[in-house]
């Protein structure tokens, strides 16, 4: 810890030696002509009017904005994920709000919730267009995926089924990981470019190295590559205790070639790439080796025609590889998942999850008016298939998640009508699956509709950016493999057996919202901009599913006795979980800085068929996050910090009020070398993800976390 504050501080050093000399270069550098000073000023007020809120989102389907869309929409950009020095995607999310990302002791491996609702496909998590399906039956996070935020350019948040466009499922919401491509790293007029990132993390003692080349080889053809390799230990939480297995070595890449085969039209291949390790423990004793690799492999085609309205048509093709094994590491007293009776699992048994993920996914919008209403008419189709094979020694873990085949497809149609002050979205989509394992089958279909209504009333130059919206919305998430056909019986402790339930029925999201969205510029200042975004929604989930506890002694149950105690565990459904909250997202920006302020307040509980209410374990806390940055030196620096205040939800046994404090700096010292710093969890909380309470053992996230990176990079 000494020798890692040592570097922090001689860092810091560093920026604060670097700055005085800045200035003086600054003092005595020429006055530029009129003409190229108000040209600078121009773009400093174009850059300044241009917030996150106004970033075209990767995901939209029409072109749009957050600030433009009619929906509860977020954009993390580059500037931001480099700010954030993020290690896991936990970090990359920071302040969206409605959005938490859980992740116990294995931190790389993730799972995202979004308003309550998580695992399963309830959210459907999207890299360069491929659906991340990843799952495997544990205590805590149940569908995980694995992704390199040093490989994320930006990232899209569509809360709620109104992202029904974008795959069946997802009744919970979309998140879209957009990986970096050569245009984006290399500069106007360059043919080739390189950079090179090392960063040193307190907390765990950790490295981070990584590197990224990209070349043109013509206006219509560049690539990009980028490798990353992460190496931490076990991380401290904020009383100090080392939390064991939560180290990991991870090394990963990227390939992206962008093709432009005319004008008009753009062809993206890609390769995202992981291989993970890392430790498991039972009881602080490691328990199991864990090894890891994922691939997923992207076509993204687009062609658009400004002559042609009608032609906007996308293609994407994707296929996602994940292969986790796992060996003990001791002898491991289990019961059998047949039988129920004991037995020892050997030193260096194996289990095995595989799971392929193939999809295709086909759009295209068409504009075009009407009695001077303007459409935009987007209609297509998806397919996404997952082939899960498990296996290994009696008796290990694989046996909890079942083999099987499931197929998922869907057709839609959404127009967009815009007249004057008003704007009208209605849409319908049509869902299919069919899922199957050797001895069951099951499938179902069902149309979801949607409407949105908009008006912006005021024409008044105050008022004139306000609008407010009305949204109804439905989505179908079908069962997934492990809810319908788990079978088997529980592993270690105690023994009882695990149901299957073929006879699951899809979920319904039935989604009201209202929300307002705000744009305004020169508010305060020439060249200020204020954009914000609020909602209230609430969200009726019929039939959702949820594992229960069925007791042998009812004989209307269906839960055998057998040698273990008189209980078993089944996935069944529920009359409807309700969830309802209210979220805000808001961002101030000017030449000198930037502040943000973002809340989510979220409740959500199951109802049963017979009427019994239960909290529902999966609500997060709410949150409400500020941040501030201010920039100096011709936005060459910038510091800043962020304060995050964390309330418990209701009825869950681990969860507390807590406040986080982070702080950064971001140095450019020359066009060719960047510092930045960042200090996390600053006043060193002891705290835990109320998401962990479903875990067997409370898991305290870290503590304060320096951080100190540089990157050089070279270009011709």
């Amino acid at each position: 810890m000494a020798s890692g504050i040592a570097i922090l501080m001689a860092g810091a050093a560093a920026i604060a030696l670097g700055v005085p000399a800045a200035k003086a270069q600054q003092a005595v550098q020429p006055a530029t002509d009129q003409q190229a000073d108000q040209k600078k000023k121009a773009d400093e007020k174009a850059a300044a009017e241009e917030t996150l809120l106004d970033k075209i989102l990767v995901i939209s389907r029409t072109g749009e904005t957050a600030i433009q869309s009619l929906a509860s929409a977020s954009h993390v950009d580059q500037e931001q994920l480099d700010r954030r020095m993020a290690t896991t995607p936990n970090e990359m999310l920071l302040g969206v709000p409605g959005v938490t990302v859980q992740a116990d002791a294995r931190r790389v491996s993730s799972s995202i919730n979004i308003r309550g609702l998580q695992d399963f496909g309830r959210v459907a998590v999207i890299v360069d267009g491929a659906r991340q399906d990843f799952q495997r039956s544990d205590h805590g996070t149940q569908s995980t995926f694995y992704v390199d935020p040093e490989l994320i350019k930006s990232v899209d948040v569509i809360r709620g089924p109104v992202a029904n466009t974008y795959g069946s499922g997802a009744i919970g919401g979309v998140v879209f990981f957009d990986t970096k491509d050569a245009e984006d790293f290399l500069k106007p007029g360059e043919a080739w470019a390189a950079s090179v990132t090392g960063r040193y993390e307190s907390n765990g003692k950790g490295w981070t190295t990584s590197a990224s080349g990209a070349y043109r080889f013509n206006e219509n053809w560049d690539v990009l590559g980028n490798i990353v390799y992460r190496d931490y230990g076990d991380y401290k939480n904020g009383g100090g205790d080392t939390v064991a297995g939560t180290g990991f070595d991870v090394l990963s890449g990227l390939l992206k070639a962008t093709i432009r085969p005319s004008e008009n039209s753009e062809l993206k291949l890609g390769w995202v790439g992981s291989s993970d390790g890392w430790t498991e423990t039972s009881g602080g004793v490691p328990a199991n080796d864990v090894d890891l690799k994922s691939n997923t492999f992207t076509a993204r085609y687009n062609i658009t025609d400004d002559a042609k309205s009608w032609l906007d048509l996308h293609i994407n093709a994707s296929y996602n590889k994940t292969v986790l094994d796992l060996t003990t590491l001791v002898p491991q007293n289990r019961f059998d998942p047949t039988t129920g009776l004991p037995v020892v699992l050997p030193a260096g048994s194996l289990s095995t999850f595989d799971v392929g993920t193939t999809g295709i996914d086909i759009w295209n919008t068409s504009r075009f008016e009407t009695a001077g209403i303007a459409h935009e008419l987007t209609y297509g189709g998806d397919w996404v298939g997952d082939d899960v094979e498990t296996g290994g020694t009696a008796g290990s873990d694989s046996f909890y998640t079942p083999s099987g085949k499931r197929n998922v497809s869907g057709a839609y149609i959404q127009d967009k009508l815009t007249w004057e002050w008003l704007e009208v979205i209605t849409g319908l989509r049509y869902d299919s699956y069919s899922l199957k394992d050797s001895d069951h089958e099951t499938s179902g279909d069902r149309l979801s509709p949607r409407i949105t209504i908009g008006v912006s009333p005021f024409e008044s130059a105050g008022l004139a950016g306000l609008q407010f919206y009305g949204t109804y919305a439905e989505g179908y998430r079908s069962p997934s493999l492990t809810e319908t056909l788990i079978s088997g019986n529980h592993p270690a402790g105690v023994t009882f057996p695990f149901l299957p339930n073929p006879n699951l029925k899809p979920e319904t999201g039935k989604t009201v919202e209202f929300g307002v969205n705000y744009k305004q510029n020169d508010i305060v200042e020439a060249g200020d901009a204020l954009r914000l975004k609020a909602a209230y929604f609430n969200n009726n989930v019929e039939d959702y599913i949820d594992g229960v506890t069925l007791s042998a002694f009812d004989p209307t149950s269906g839960c055998p006795f057998g040698p273990g105690i008189p209980i078993c565990f089944q996935y069944q459904n529920f009359a409807k979980a309700k969830i309802n909250g209210f979220e805000l997202e808001s961002v101030y920006d000017a030449g000198w800085g930037y502040a943000g302020l973002s809340a989510s307040i979220i409740n959500g509980h199951t109802i049963s068929y017979e009427g019994e209410r239960a909290d529902l374990a999966t609500i997060p806390s709410s949150q409400v996050t500020a941040q501030l940055g201010l920039r100096f030196l011709e936005d060459k620096l910038t510091v800043g910090g962020e304060v995050q205040y964390n309330g418990k939800p209701r009825g869950n046994p681990v969860a507390k009020d807590y406040t986080l404090v982070n702080a950064f700096a971001s140095y450019q010292a020359t066009d060719n070398l960047k510092v930045n710093f960042r200090a996390d969890n600053l006043f060193d909380v002891k705290y835990t993800n109320p998401l962990n309470g479903s875990t067997t053992a409370v898991l305290y996230e870290p503590g304060i976390t320096l951080k100190l990176a540089a990157t050089m990079r070279f270009g011709g």
